[in-house]
């Protein structure tokens, strides 16, 4: 059970809820760079990274028996907000590809630098699975 929440008179948000009422069972999925499992570097490009990141917090969530549409918040940190910002189209793409057209929740955040020094960004990610 999730029901979007959106005020009244508020302006619809893009590409992401204001707020997501939910219950089921709690998932909650540590952060996610953009290597495979394996702890590979397969893309260096931050759309290559922002799709295996996210098929990564798919893929936790998935042990839970989630799906995508269970996902109710992202948290992004990113590296460098311009080439976030130039990379949108492609990270648009990779991202309607793994979750459709279901938007939870989110923050994008810049931050100085990640523990994985070839890292462009990390996302977090909370599931309620029903």
């Amino acid at each position: 059970m999730m029901q979007i929440l959106q005020p009244p008179g508020w302006a619809k948000p893009r590409g992401f809820a204001n707020g997501i009422a939910a219950s089921g069972k709690l998932v909650f999925v540590a952060g996610q760079i953009g290597w495979t499992g394996e702890g590979k570097w397969e893309a260096r490009d931050f759309a290559g990274q922002f799709r295996q990141a996210l098929r990564n917090c798919i893929d936790v969530v998935a042990q839970a028996g989630g799906k995508p549409q269970h996902i109710v918040r992202l948290t992004w940190y990113v590296t460098d907000k311009q080439e976030y910002l130039s990379s949108l189209k492609d990270v648009g793409t990779a991202y309607r590809a793994l979750m459709g057209r279901h938007f939870p929740t989110m923050a994008v955040v810049q931050v100085s630098g990640l523990i994985e020094p070839q890292a462009k960004l990390e996302i977090e990610a909370t599931a309620v699975v029903p």
